[in-house]
């Protein structure tokens, strides 16, 4: 008698709507976390990464070019009733999606969906086109599918969280996780050549708050600059962004610095900036407009040279420093680079040397410090209370959700920002306020364009837009509005800049704005004066 297990039959597409359905109709994190860890357990082996990455809104092959247009023109008049598409049924196509390019490339993209759009359910046809462009949202965000996989594979959120962020993302390691348990993920390390999600640091109110939390702390310099991640193989060397992005065409003066250095293997985490000939930086925007260059490079070059500063270092050799304390990171950087290299530090547990460090960053026009407990580890994609950012300014990176029509001299173009925050418990976006300052003509015209790329809808007045554009805002304080749905708003609120180093999932929370408004409410600190 055949005592081998019957094979399991494979998941339909259907199963993972209505799962997707079940959980935009649920508030509570725990029931979600619950819901998909019971999905994940009963899928094959080669359906967990694609499970995974469709509940989190994506797919596993990336952006394809793939509007509202493209999916209206797809679609065929007809629909099956009866679901028939499994899940490898559907990442097969999409895959096939994906590598499509050159000539005819569109029109072939459009065969292909229509095909796939022509098997599938109405339901199944709105999920996918949903997801293609990045409309679902169903609040399953990677932090909450970290704890889902976790919850599935009985394993720590921590664990899992690490191999994510080592091992490429969540729908990379599950199925390891799934299968092989938390013995498979000691795999994931720290490699050459692919880029991790860079530790981030909470906001502290001033000095004084900052050097409160640790007993000894390690300041340095808060530089308005682009995050780079920097590979080194003996003369290799790859620069990437902090969203992982390969930029190493548009720095070639890094590249050459790195190149000659003695050690052979190298990742380093530092900051990008191009500075004037007296040291003092460019506005962000302009480090960005060099930075983000991708045509004539050379004369950029010459005449807005970009500067590199390191914080960290990650790997030396063959050695993953990620669990070593920050202080012994920072002895390795020393040994590796040279001293202009360096970003400038100061280790101390006095306050007024500390504000003297602060100022003197201040002074010579940068945007303030980082104050880190020394034997912090390095914690991939995580922001961190063991770094804190104390700026000259009180800030948050937050979501355009929609723009205004401007009037008289901006009239045609979108003006008055709607500015949100996502709300983590159920990973939708809460509106803070609206914003028309500090806008130049520059920065109008092209919002206007930009921003009609990513609409959703519109009304006479509004360009509804999908929830992509992170900008930096800066504001006085923050007041109780029930004018809002969080019962927040931003008071004085005006564009510093655009974010484009930055994806929606980087920019601030409602757990931070709540976090200022509870110290600012409670006369802790004087939010105005920073």
């Amino acid at each position: 008698m055949d005592s081998s297990p019957t094979p399991r039959p494979p998941t339909l597409l259907s199963t993972l709507v209505d799962t997707s359905l079940k959980l935009s109709e649920q508030s509570g994190r725990n029931r979600k976390i619950a819901l998909i860890a019971e999905f994940l357990r009963g899928l094959a082996p080669e359906e967990i990464a694609i499970a995974v990455a469709y509940l989190s809104g994506v797919t596993l092959h990336g952006p394809r070019g793939i509007g509202w247009a493209t999916i209206r023109d797809a679609e065929p008049p007809t629909h099956v009733d009866t679901p028939e598409l499994t899940l490898c049924d559907v990442d097969a196509e999409l895959s096939r999606t994906a590598r499509l390019s050159g000539a005819g490339s569109t029109t072939e993209r459009k065969r292909v969906l229509g095909s796939l759009f022509a098997r599938a359910t109405v339901q199944e046809r709105e999920f996918l086109a949903r997801m293609l462009i990045g409309e679902l949202r169903q609040g399953a965000l990677e932090g909450l599918m970290i704890d889902a996989v976790a919850a599935a594979a009985r394993i720590s959120a921590d664990t899992i969280r690490r191999a994510a962020m080592l091992g490429g993302g969540i729908p990379a390691v599950a199925p390891t996780a799934l299968i092989e348990g938390e013995t498979g993920l000691g795999r994931y390390s720290i490699i050459l050549f692919q880029p991790i999600a860079p530790m981030l640091a909470q906001p502290a109110d001033d000095i004084e708050d900052a050097m409160a939390r640790f007993a000894i702390a390690a300041l340095e310099w808060k530089l308005d600059g682009a995050r780079v991640q920097v590979h080194k193989s003996d003369n290799k060397v790859r620069i990437y962004s902090r969203t992982g992005n390969d930029v190493t065409a548009a720095a070639p003066e890094i590249v050459e610095r790195v190149a000659t250095l003695g050690t052979r293997h190298l990742i380093l985490d530092g900051e990008a900036i191009v500075l004037r000939e007296n040291g003092a930086p460019y506005p962000f925007q302009e480090t960005m407009r060099r930075f983000g260059r991708v045509l004539d490079i050379a004369k950029m070059r010459a005449s807005m040279p970009l500067s590199v500063f390191f914080f960290d270092c990650l790997r030396v050799d063959d050695r993953d420093l990620l669990q070593t304390p920050g202080v012994a990171r920072f002895e390795a950087l020393g040994e590796a680079l040279p001293p202009p290299l360096l970003i400038p530090r100061l280790v101390t547990s006095d306050i007024a040397a500390a504000q003297a460090f602060y100022d003197d960053a201040v002074a010579r026009g940068h945007e303030g410090v980082i104050v880190k407990a020394p034997e912090a580890a390095y914690d991939p994609g995580a922001r961190s209370a063991s770094w804190l950012k104390v700026k000259r300014a009180h800030t948050l990176d937050l979501v355009v959700l929609a723009a205004e029509w401007g009037h008289g001299r901006r009239q045609g173009w979108l003006s008055n920002l709607h500015l949100g925050a996502r709300d983590p418990a159920t990973g939708e976006y809460v509106m803070l306020g609206k914003t028309f300052k500090g806008m130049t003509d520059a920065m109008l015209a092209w919002q206007t364009e930009a921003l009609a790329k990513l609409e959703r809808h519109r009304d006479a007045y509004t360009v509804y837009v999908r929830p992509e554009l992170v900008v930096e805002i800066t504001f006085n304080d923050l007041q109780a509005s029930p004018r809002y749905p969080g019962g927040l708003a931003l008071r004085f609120a005006r564009v510093k800049g655009y974010r484009p180093d930055k994806r929606p999932e980087d920019a601030d929370t409602m757990e931070t704005v709540r976090a200022i408004y509870g110290r600012q409410a409670s006369g802790d600190r004087d939010l105005q004066s920073r």
